[in-house]
């Protein structure tokens, strides 16, 4: 009888002792699980409202060259390596058949279909026009021109919309020539939009071609 209840007194406290570690946790009392209320900290997305998204343009790649590229192919075909506007533009970077002869590319369905000659495409365009704009991107870049502030990244996307030709123009009119591609936008609207974007790293060359 009195082993019994010793082993009935040995579990009962067992059971006591083993209950007081699973106490409810008090996050009240301990600081160092809060995290500060800081804007970091908010999220708004992913949101199952479809009105949440409207204003969502292309992901989030920063002023590096990424997204630099990222952005004016946005600009110019939502991104889309097969589209064909009405125009005849191809691809993702909206290339005329004059252009791709320029930088070596004389097959325009081989393109189209080429996602990685489309990308070669584009950087072997900046490089031409970096050189031929060269003297314009020393003389302008920091300056304000018709409200906007020139950058190298914006001369080169202005070029890539209209030709080296019309961004000369506007800038060397300070702005009065309103150049403008066939639907209407201005080369003024691409040195605004696709400023301050690093494209240091494209070497001006004017007999750049695609390998």
């Amino acid at each position: 009888m009195l082993k019994k209840w010793i082993f009935y007194s040995s579990l009962t406290l067992i059971i006591a002792y083993l209950s007081s570690g699973f106490k409810p946790f008090d996050s009240q009392n301990h600081n160092w699980f809060q995290s500060a209320n800081q804007k970091e900290m908010s999220y708004s997305f992913p949101s199952q409202e479809e009105q949440d998204y409207a204003n969502l343009n292309v992901p989030f790649t920063g002023k590096f060259f990424i997204g630099f590229k990222e952005a004016v192919a946005f600009k110019e075909s939502q991104g889309k390596y097969h589209k064909v506007n009405s125009l005849g533009y191809m691809g993702k970077y909206q290339f005329g058949l004059e252009t791709l002869q320029t930088i070596g590319i004389h097959d325009s369905v081989a393109f189209l279909n080429n996602p990685k000659l489309q990308e070669k495409a584009f950087v072997a365009l900046l490089s031409k026009n970096k050189w031929e704009l060269k003297d314009e991107i020393e003389k302008f870049s920091g300056k304000i021109i018709s409200g906007v502030k020139i950058t190298e990244s914006g001369i080169l996307a202005a070029a890539h919309l209209g030709g080296a030709g019309s961004v000369k123009r506007f800038l060397n009119s300070n702005g009065a020539k309103k150049c403008k591609d066939d639907y209407g936008t201005s080369v003024k609207s691409y040195m605004r939009d696709f400023g301050g974007y690093e494209t240091s790293g494209i070497i001006a060359d004017n007999d750049a071609k695609v390998k």
